[in-house]
């Protein structure tokens, strides 16, 4: 079954409709991001125990700029915050059908919203005439929260800027649904771009990187696999090419091989006899489930990589056999994914396709120059 929203899950499962702002796609994306920080910190603490992540000593003083990025930051949520609630709960009913255009849209309260701005200013200002400039211990596994929330912000910034590129028709048809919606996110995009940003916030704490990426590693698959399952169970659009049928494999339930993603988030089909208001399409033709593929795939690779990794004692190496799979998977899935083609010196390769092989590159020239490394290193 496809739910647009866990409003229609819970629907489904109890027969009673409760409206909530919560889409499907959004729920598992947060699901993915908490589970896979789970694993990461379980990772921290496993590597500080051996050694490889060392305590981080930082001398605590506030200047200029990181008080005024303070002031901006906290204060535009606070005011964004108070413009929006009362408009939000006077409309509720229209909010959680959809929650972004009402949240970006230009209808709010000011009051409000300055009335939360000046609170919040207020008490950045006491909060921070109590600071002293002092020095302050603690472990990488204490910041894993806030590293899972560079890598969720700039992540998602990144994925929807690729996924923007990639549709510039949906961008001109409807921006807002184009920029703010969660659905139609480009992994790729969020993952240079989460990786650009983790790597700079570990370099300012002094956090060594190499170990780090291999921290991450397992996390990664395992929130990309989760990520995949909000795909499929909204019907985001991420599908694949027309299911032949036909040539399913009697192993194969009908449902794995080929699915219409019925009430999909994104209407996209026909209409469902019978069915009335919203959410009413499905697919006049069955389509292979690329995303629940990538989604087991996930699973599956989670379970290797954890496994392995105590086995690989060469920093790095662990996050660039992560690279690999990752790589060959996005390459053969692309096959038969429903996404435009370039051509490339005589190829017909999608962009997922292009970084897939460049990141698999990367992984087996990371894989040599690390054990190069090692070797080099490693004491007599």
């Amino acid at each position: 079954m496809t739910f647009p929203t866990i409003s229609h899950f819970i629907s489904h499962l109890t027969g009673v409709f409760i409206p909530l702002p919560i889409q499907t796609f959004g729920f598992f994306i947060v699901m993915a991001f908490l589970i896979g920080q789970y694993a990461m910190k379980h990772e921290f603490l496993r590597l500080e125990k051996l050694g490889f992540l060392k305590p981080i000593t930082i001398h605590h003083k506030q200047n200029t700029l990181t008080t005024l990025i303070d002031y901006i930051i906290n204060g535009g949520f606070s005011y964004f915050f108070g413009y929006k609630i009362i408009y939000v709960i006077k409309n509720y009913q229209l909010f959680t059908e959809n929650p972004q255009i009402y949240l970006f849209s230009s209808q709010g309260n000011i009051l409000m919203g300055l009335i939360c701005l000046i609170s919040t200013v207020v008490y950045i200002y006491k909060n921070n005439q109590k600071k002293e400039v002092q020095a302050k211990s603690f472990l990488p596994s204490d910041l894993s929260w806030n590293i899972l929330f560079v890598a969720a912000g700039s992540g998602i910034v990144g994925a929807k800027l690729f996924a923007v590129f990639e549709n510039i028709d949906l961008l001109l048809k409807d921006p807002v649904s184009a920029i703010f919606s969660l659905s139609g996110l480009t992994f790729y995009g969020g993952l240079i771009m989460g990786t650009v940003c983790v790597i700079i916030y570990s370099k300012y704490y002094k956090i060594n990187t190499v170990v780090l990426a291999d921290a991450f590693a397992p996390a990664l698959i395992l929130a990309y696999g989760i990520g995949r399952l909000g795909c499929h169970f909204s019907g985001d659009g991420d599908w694949g090419i027309i299911s032949k049928m036909s040539q399913k494999p009697y192993v194969f339930p009908d449902w794995l091989w080929g699915y219409k993603f019925p009430h999909n988030v994104i209407e996209a089909g026909v209409q469902i006899e019978g069915c009335i208001g919203k959410y009413c399409h499905e697919l006049p033709y069955h389509v292979y489930p690329t995303s629940l593929y990538e989604a087991i795939f996930g699973c599956i690779a989670f379970l290797i990589l954890w496994n392995i990794k105590k086995s690989i004692k060469i920093p790095g190496v662990l996050f660039c056999i992560y690279l690999i799979m990752n790589g060959a998977e996005r390459f053969l899935i692309e096959m038969i994914r429903v996404t435009e083609k370039y051509n490339i010196i005589g190829m017909q390769l999608t962009q997922a396709q292009i970084i897939g092989f460049l990141i698999i590159t990367i992984g087996i020239m990371g894989i040599v120059y690390f054990k190069k490394y090692h070797i080099q290193h490693e004491p007599v």
